[in-house]
């Protein structure tokens, strides 16, 4: 049986918000208000759809760090995030 390697490139939008979620380990609600609070920016499909990218979760893998492990809300993300970049 043939093996096929397939690459997605890491800024493609292919990701639907439940996934997200278990990838992560992270709510979808709390994805929803990462997003709202402009931390995280998902492409959006329709009005209701988020996409999500590797590097999009990439950056929610440390996100969850933050907010578990360091115990920072999403205002102190967004400013952490915004000095790193």
């Amino acid at each position: 049986m043939p093996l096929f390697d397939i690459y997605i490139s890491p800024d493609e939008p292919v990701y639907v918000i439940s996934v997200v979620s278990k990838l992560v380990d992270l709510p979808v609600w709390t994805l929803r208000q990462l997003d709202k609070a402009g931390v995280v920016h998902p492409k959006r499909i329709g009005k209701k759809s988020r996409l999500y990218s590797l590097k999009d979760i990439k950056r929610l893998e440390y996100i969850h760090y933050l907010m578990e492990d360091k115990h920072v809300n999403i205002h102190g993300i967004k400013i952490i995030l915004e000095k790193e970049e």
